[in-house]
């Protein structure tokens, strides 16, 4: 489910971002936009690659990786369309957070993936 509304939500935005805003935005922040919808998209199907393997696999390191995922979304893409569309500066300093839990969410899926494997 998660996977599904953060995909529409993706869309939707980067529709927004292609047509509302190409005219109204600094192409600087522009770009920070849509590096928000790119990073949201690739992580729907990180979350689609967690639901399928904890359906096979449940457990906590793969229903971490599917939270961190999320948390990511929220916070590196959020944080983007936030500084976007506000040009508050102070936002780009939680980015980083958020690609932090990206890169967790990674680590995790692996090493759930991994650790199912070999069970």
């Amino acid at each position: 489910m998660c996977a599904g509304v953060a995909g529409f939500l993706g869309v939707a935005l980067g529709a927004f971002g292609a047509h509302a805003l190409k005219v109204r935005l600094a192409p600087e922040m522009l770009a920070a936009f849509e590096t928000g919808v790119r990073y949201q998209m690739y992580h729907v199907f990180a979350l689609v690659a967690v639901a399928w393997a904890w359906a096979r696999w449940p457990g906590r390191v793969l229903a971490a990786a599917g939270w961190l995922f999320i948390a990511g979304i929220v916070v590196f893409s959020g944080s983007l369309y936030l500084l976007a569309l506000t040009g508050t500066k102070a936002l780009g300093a939680i980015t980083p957070l958020g690609g932090l839990a990206f890169l967790a969410g990674w680590l995790c899926l692996a090493w759930g993936a991994r650790s199912s494997i070999r069970a």
